[in-house]
């Protein structure tokens, strides 16, 4: 686990299988009664559709609870040399998004290594909360957003699909409510607060996960994939990291954003993997002090710091700064271009850049427009495909 971010899964080094529960809530299910589906082999499948929550949006945790915590499972993954749950395992928590047996969770859930190095686990198995263990299938997992899908075969089974929301009008201050198995307690509630929007985390490939959600919610090991809820039970994102130099939560927790992981679900229904535009360069947002010292000519945009040789960028003659100075007890390297838009929509923050190449694609072409020396020009560079290892600089 990295100081800045451990991430919230435990790998367990001598657990019994039979006591690890977990909680887990998940799903695209509209309100409405529970049915039941008859399958082919005469077993059944019955889905608990859930209704919305308090109409007078006021926040019940105890009914948060009551209705969702049904569709918590708890996910163990077995790695070489390792039984589920044991030395070379690991433990997690995943919410159901379909009738049809598929589950979320993070990808570091049901993986191991990172980078280049990364590999998924030899066996995963889920746990529901009535206590039906059964073998689960990985459909496919984003390193860089740190999201998984796995599949389990419906039959026989109860499942309580969840509603995912959206981030787009989340405020800080928001109460939200936390479902999962911290240190292999199985189906755990915390509640807190959004306590900060549009964090930057790690992710498994060195490149950062923008727009996180972070709550003061208790999270810690084994709370990994769980949903974070808003008041009316809707997912608005995976938890996934504290920060901590202790490794237990302190407060600081951080869940993967929902509008990101349906994104990273629909590539992964398609395909089993997830690609992501790629431009090849390391930007430092500008702000009105910096650009007075250095002469910019622009107060908001990024300010291109390295280009990645070989890169996009590079091929479209993005240029980095070479000039090494310092400005506020901080390093700069000055004489790069200064992104300031793309495809007509301003870069005012750092994130803005990387933020704006989230609706295209690899092979699309997108038009910069760039600061140099003083002097504003257009740049058209063919966007590539994120490789799977950041390149250091």
């Amino acid at each position: 686990m990295r100081r800045a971010g451990r991430r919230a899964a435990a790998a367990v080094a001598a657990v019994a299988a039979a006591g690890l529960l977990a909680a887990g809530c998940g799903g695209d299910g509209d309100g409405g009664d529970a049915r039941t589906v008859t399958s082919t082999v005469g077993r059944t499948t019955r889905v608990e559709v859930v209704k919305g929550a308090d109409p007078t949006g006021r926040f019940d945790p105890q009914a948060i609870y009551r209705r969702d915590s049904p569709g918590v499972v708890t996910i163990l993954s077995a790695f070489t040399g390792g039984g589920p749950g044991g030395a070379g395992g690991g433990l997690g928590s995943g919410f159901v998004v379909s009738d049809d047996g598929e589950i979320v969770t993070n990808a570091h859930v049901v993986t191991t290594g990172e980078g280049a190095s990364i590999r998924k686990a030899g066996e995963v198995f889920v746990r529901f909360g009535d206590g039906n263990q059964v073998d689960a299938r990985i459909v496919g997992f984003d390193p860089f957003s740190d999201v998984a899908l796995v599949k389990v075969s419906p039959r026989g089974l109860t499942l309580r699909p969840l509603t995912l929301g959206t981030t787009e009008d989340v405020a800080v201050g928001a109460p939200v409510a936390a479902i999962g198995s911290p240190f292999g307690e199985e189906r755990s509630l915390s509640i807190g607060v959004i306590s900060a929007t549009d964090r930057s985390i790690e992710s498994l490939t060195g490149f950062q996960t923008s727009g996180a959600l972070q709550t003061d919610a208790a999270i810690n090991s084994g709370n990994s994939g769980g949903p974070l809820l808003d008041a009316a039970g809707r997912v608005l994102g995976i938890n996934s990291q504290i920060r901590s130099s202790s490794g237990s939560g302190s407060g600081v927790g951080f869940a993967v954003p929902v509008d990101v992981v349906r994104r990273s679900l629909g590539q992964l229904r398609e395909s089993g993997s997830v690609k992501y535009p790629y431009l090849g360069v390391s930007t430092s947002g500008v702000y009105p002090q910096l650009a007075a010292h250095f002469d910019l000519g622009v107060d908001h945009g990024a300010w291109i710091q390295q280009v990645v040789p070989g890169g996009p960028a590079d091929r479209a003659g993005l240029r980095a700064g070479t000039r090494r100075q310092g400005f506020q007890e901080q390093p700069w390297r000055t004489g790069g271009d200064i992104v300031t838009k793309v495809d007509g929509k301003g870069v005012r923050q750092d994130a803005d850049l990387s933020r704006s190449l989230d609706g295209h694609a690899p092979g699309d072409r997108v038009r910069l427009t760039v600061v140099r020396g003083g002097d504003e020009r257009q740049v058209t560079v063919t966007l590539g495909t994120r490789p799977l290892q950041s390149p250091r600089g």
